[in-house]
């Protein structure tokens, strides 16, 4: 046997990514229509002081600067290194160049995980090389790195005025055409770095953030995501921003099972369960938006100087009609206007005539005097202690007497004597005029908008500021059955009575029943069980039994209990099966609140808990929670309040209250299940657990489990691929 140990590779160095001294581009051209003339343009717009070596074998100069024929040719321990070639001559010339103790490259060329098992083959044999000379590569099949912040830019896309483009916001995108889109407004933020990081196989969507928690010139981070390949270094880097206090806007796609697809062919991502993912960036203190328009508008509040230390809104309009607008728009989004201090409301009246109910918008016109009462609203909202935030409102375009530019200057000084965070708000999102938004530049106050985008921003920002402390983890359980043996034996389900043998084991409580083949023994089975009772068919081949007639429940004598077991054996003659049917008699419990619980090993986040109304609905229902495993303290409890479990566990229409108490520590336990079975099986379904009224406990009635195919040739590769000695 070989003795030769695996070298481990050697550690990234990003600042050589982020803040190059010196920069090679690899297929340099004079040519605008080339990826290396751009990245030349864009280097000399943005003025970078460091060295320049352009690299192009037909060339003595390039835009100015002496062009070399090959990396033999250049100094050793250039920083960083664009490939602006095509799959092949990358192939060819990125082992030179990290060689040569080149500390960073951004490969721009598609043809590698995106296009199949023989471009894996190519992206793997990039990650062996940087891997062994420890080279930051971004891509390949993205579109660069751009650093505002530091002036340098490996960015293969064209920029119409680099000059503007600096400012606090990092982003990290899955997708080149995001970041187009986002470098191309620049009115209310400017960037401090800029990643699209294609296919990732080297530098990971983690590695940028943790780079970005600690550069200065960051404040805010955005995140557009499709997968997440280290799903554990993801976690930590999340962790990492929110003990800096940075937050991180995320917005992830792949949600649907076309996006999916979508997602599989861009970039090789393999996408899962998208409210696993929801729930696992609320845990890890991120902040989740579903749209672009979202996401830009949470990144332009964050501009204010002070970030919010609560949802609590309060908005000040001139406006009846918006007034009403806004109430609508906020009953549907959940937002928090909460109602004014009635000491604010009386002032406003007695001072400035100012009718008004909760006043929560505030239709801050009163008797038309809006010079002192525009002020007046803005100076009793910071004071009002229902309130955290204060907003503006101004949609006023025209140059009528109540010029809207007269606007900024109240805002201005209400927000500098203030502590609470000021935003001057539009209805609509992206519309403002361009002269208040450069009032508001370095001010300290930031420019927002949409009813929905803008006001959501904000909502989220305070939701942020709130979950400061994190929950604690659970204590682990000190052994669990081992379902590996049920598991090896190429069984396409675990049947009910196996799957909640194991589940007793682990402490669940299980109904009671018998399991039997031959009519001769039922009888005894259910005078030792009693009536009312409950037959089953058992079979590992068939899991869901159901709809066959295979299963009878309110059978009250034995009578009901011969016909129903006649009947379930002539419908198992008709079937042709490849694993043995037997019959299971249980115990028929009366009432109790059906909960449905389950275990799915996810693609992306691997074992996660799924809890919701239980029965023969839950699929048609469709009310469930989710969250990632393992769990922490009370993540149980939040999914039965998401869900209408919690009403029904409540005791809902005269119903007795249930064993509210029992139900949560089973669950936990099942959580438990989840996390040392997960490299067995792909899903667990427990449905129903039955819930007793309160101080009675739970029982589980059914259950199966399904173990773990075996892996596709693609997720086979992709897990050699992520394997830490290529990473």
């Amino acid at each position: 046997m070989s003795t030769e140990k695996t070298a481990k590779p050697i550690p990234l160095n990003l600042s050589r990514l982020f803040a190059p001294r010196s920069i090679a581009v690899v297929g340099a051209s004079e040519s605008q229509n080339s990826v290396g003339g751009r990245v030349l343009k864009t280097l000399r717009g943005l003025g970078f002081s460091g060295d320049v070596y352009p690299v192009n074998p037909k060339h003595d100069s390039v835009a100015g600067w002496r062009c070399y024929p090959d990396f033999a040719s250049l100094p050793a321990g250039v920083d960083a290194v664009a490939f602006c070639v095509q799959r092949d001559v990358v192939l060819e010339q990125f082992p030179l160049a990290a060689a040569r103790g080149i500390g960073a490259a951004v490969i721009y060329a598609t043809g590698f995980a995106d296009a199949g098992p023989e471009g894996m083959q190519c992206e793997l044999a990039i990650k062996r090389v940087a891997a062994q000379h420890g080279v930051a590569v971004v891509g390949p099949n993205g579109m660069g790195v751009l650093s505002p912040a530091t002036n340098s830019s490996l960015y293969s896309g064209t920029l119409l005025d680099p000059t503007r483009l600096r400012g606090n916001v990092g982003i990290v995108t899955q997708s080149g055409a995001i970041a187009v889109g986002l470098l191309t407004d620049c009115r209310r933020y400017g960037f401090s770095h800029v990643v699209s990081s294609g296919n990732e196989a080297v530098v990971q969507m983690p590695d940028c953030i943790d780079y970005l928690v600690g550069d200065n010139q960051t404040r805010v981070i955005a995140l557009f995501v499709e997968s997440v390949r280290d799903v554990e270094h993801f976690k930590r880097s999340l962790d990492h921003a929110a003990a800096a206090d940075k937050p991180v806007v995320v917005l992830k796609v792949g949600q649907c099972a076309r996006a999916q697809q979508a997602a599989l062919g861009h970039t090789g991502a393999v996408t899962g369960d998208g409210r696993a993912f929801s729930a696992l960036l609320a845990r890890h203190r991120a902040i989740e938006v579903c749209e672009p328009d979202e996401l830009v508008e949470v990144l332009a509040a964050c501009q204010s100087s002070r970030l919010p230390t609560g949802p609590r809104i309060g908005l000040i309009s001139a406006s009846g009609g918006q007034v009403e607008l806004i109430h609508d728009v906020v009953h549907r989004c959940g937002y928090v206007l909460p109602p004014l201090a009635s000491l604010t409301r009386e002032r406003l009246h007695t001072e400035a005539g100012i009718e008004t109910r909760d006043g929560n918008p505030l239709d801050a016109w009163g008797d038309g005097n809006w010079r002192r009462n525009l002020p007046l609203a803005l100076e009793l909202m910071d004071a009002d202690p229902n309130l955290d935030n204060v907003l503006f409102t101004s949609d006023t375009f025209d140059q009528q007497p109540m010029v809207p530019t007269s606007y900024a200057p109240m805002v201005l000084a209400a927000a500098a004597r203030s502590s609470k965070p000021h935003y001057f708000f539009n209805t609509r999102p992206g519309i403002f005029r361009q002269e208040n938004a450069d009032a508001f530049v370095g001010s300290g106050t930031a420019v927002i908008g949409g009813i929905r985008q803008g006001l959501g921003a904000v909502h989220r920002l305070g939701t942020w500021a709130m979950t400061r402390t994190r929950p604690a983890a659970r204590a682990r359980l000190a052994s669990l059955p081992d379902i590996a043996p049920m598991c090896a034996d190429g069984r396409d389900s675990i049947n009910e009575y196996d799957a909640k043998k194991l589940l007793a084991e682990a402490g669940l409580p299980i109904v009671a029943e018998v399991l039997f083949e031959h009519r001769g023994e039922m009888d005894i089975a259910a005078e030792q069980l009693g009536f009312p009772l409950v037959l089953k068919v058992v079979s590992d081949a068939i899991a869901h039994r159901s709809e066959n007639g295979l299963v009878q429940t309110g059978l009250a004598d034995h009578a009901t209990l011969a016909v129903a077991f006649e009947g379930m054996a002539r419908r198992l003659e008709q079937m042709t099966m490849a694993s043995p049917a037997r019959f299971l008699l249980q115990q028929q419990i009366g009432s109790a609140v059906e909960v449905f619980a389950g275990i799915s090993v996810d693609v992306e986040l691997g074992p996660c808990l799924l809890v919701g109304s239980g029965g023969v609905l839950v699929e048609l229902v469709a009310d469930t929670a989710v969250r990632p495993l393992p769990l922490r303290e009370g993540d149980v409890e939040e999914m039965l309040k998401a869900t209408r479990l919690g009403k029904l566990l409540a005791g809902f229409r005269g119903q007795p209250a249930a064993d509210h108490a029992a139900l949560v520590e089973c669950l936990y336990r099942l959580g438990e299940l989840g996390i040392g079975w997960a490299p067995h099986i792909r899903e667990m379904d427990v449905n129903p657990i039955l819930v007793l009224p309160a101080g009675q406990g739970c029982v589980v009635v059914d259950a199966v489990i399904f173990p773990k195919a075996s892996c596709e040739n693609m997720s086979a590769f992709k897990n050699q691929i992520d394997a830490p000695g290529c990473r």
